[in-house]
């Protein structure tokens, strides 16, 4: 189990990256949607630093979501109040959460490196956090900690479970209400569950979507949101998904015009809500441009949006699958290889992987499906199929069958 701070439980591979970066010459950037708990990361570190005997004025914390910071609205206000709590001569520790809300802020922050004695690390729930002057002022002077929602280990440890529950429902309950953190407060309660993340959702939606893209047409994005949430594990083109909202008999829109569809679908991925992921074609050793795939931050918001479905299991097993190789540090694409596809092509610089996603291989014809695009690759990387099967031969040419839990529940 890992350790407890309270009733609060230590998410390990985060904090260990901060406490890897700590004192490093960078701004630690920790994003991601909210409520998947950067905010609460933030403050396990900060008291870390305190049992390292850092001294509390030493850690200067600012949550600008909090009233208690209303009056700073601009750079200037920022860097003036700051100034005055900073120990001189001191090293001081200064976090900032949702720091977006300050604007120009940025410029402030290039001030605290250039004038004092400090390590700064702040989040954000906006990738546009990344693309303003912090970019230029401060280039190669930070680095990026992306923070997703729970894995499935870690949503074991988060969640109490009824006695009697084997590894299979807990991984039920999983799917069908995700990973954000909030969950474990709700005893697996599904109306307050969908409540929360309808909370969230909402809050995504207005705060960093709508409001920071001055988006008016809010029954397009909604339709959008939800055709991309259906579709995740799917090919779709621009084209694609403008015929489909115009040809929407719910929409009242006669056109879905093809430059405000990317306009709209890069509003939701910079607010982490989906993630595009681009198809690469292994025998031309090239990245194509065309029909790639969005993949949701979190299966228990789609569930909210759309209702669970069963039948579904296989891409939503797809989706789960991507968010782990994410979150293991992987770049991912999708693989093509002459007509055939292959789900993901994981690589790090010391590894590459070839992986497909099934939820059942009992199907001769099914396993045939899986295997014969890896059986193409005539590399020496290796070649991976993961379903929900629990009695399987443990490889076919060289090709591994994995359990999908036992691949989730693996360091």
């Amino acid at each position: 189990m890992p350790e407890k701070k309270s009733d609060v439980i230590i998410r390990q591979r985060y904090l260990e990256t901060l406490l890897d970066y700590k004192d490093k010459k960078v701004i630690k950037v920790i994003t991601g949607i909210r409520r998947c708990g950067k905010s609460t990361m933030m403050s396990i570190f900060a008291d870390e630093l305190a049992k390292m005997g850092v001294p509390q004025r030493q850690i200067i914390e600012m949550n600008f979501e909090s009233m208690k910071f209303n009056h700073i609205t601009g750079y200037e206000e920022f860097y003036a109040h700051v100034a005055k709590l900073i120990t001189p001569r001191r090293k001081t520790y200064l976090f900032f959460d949702e720091i977006q809300t300050v604007k120009n802020w940025e410029k402030a922050v290039n001030s605290f490196l250039a004038d004092f004695n400090v390590d700064i690390y702040i989040t954000g729930s906006n990738a546009y956090l990344l693309s303003s002057e912090l970019s230029t002022l401060l280039s190669g002077r930070y680095v990026e900690i992306k923070m997703l929602p729970l894995s499935f280990k870690e949503f074991l440890d988060f969640n109490r479970f009824s006695r009697g529950f084997t590894l299979e429902d807990k991984f039920l309950l999983f799917v069908k209400y995700g990973g954000m953190p909030a969950v474990a407060e709700y005893g697996f309660n599904e109306k307050m569950i969908y409540d929360m993340l309808e909370g969230v959702y909402s809050t995504v939606i207005v705060k960093d979507i709508s409001q920071r893209n001055k988006i008016t047409d809010h029954t397009l994005l909604k339709k959008l949101t939800d055709f991309l949430a259906h579709s995740i594990g799917s090919v779709n083109s621009v084209n694609s998904i403008s015929n489909y909202l115009v040809s929407n008999k719910e929409t009242t829109h006669k056109s879905a015009p093809n430059k405000t569809v990317p306009n709209y679908i890069a509003a939701l991925q910079n607010a982490f809500i989906f993630y595009e992921l681009k198809r690469y074609d292994i025998k031309g050793k090239a990245l194509l441009r065309t029909l790639g795939k969005n993949y949701i931050v979190d299966i228990g918001i789609r569930n909210m949006l759309l209702g669970y479905r069963d039948a579904e299991k296989g891409h939503i097993l797809e989706n789960i699958v991507f968010l782990e190789l994410l979150r293991r540090g992987y770049k991912i694409h999708i693989g093509k290889y002459l007509n055939f596809e292959i789900d993901f092509i994981a690589e790090t610089p010391k590894e590459k992987i070839y992986f497909q996603v099934c939820e059942s291989l009992s199907d001769k014809n099914v396993l045939e499906r899986e295997i014969a695009p890896l059986r193409l690759i005539k590399d020496n990387h290796e070649k991976v199929i993961l379903s929900q099967d629990k009695n399987f031969i443990a490889s076919y040419d060289g090709i591994k069958i994995r359990n999908v839990l036992e691949f989730l529940l693996s360091p």
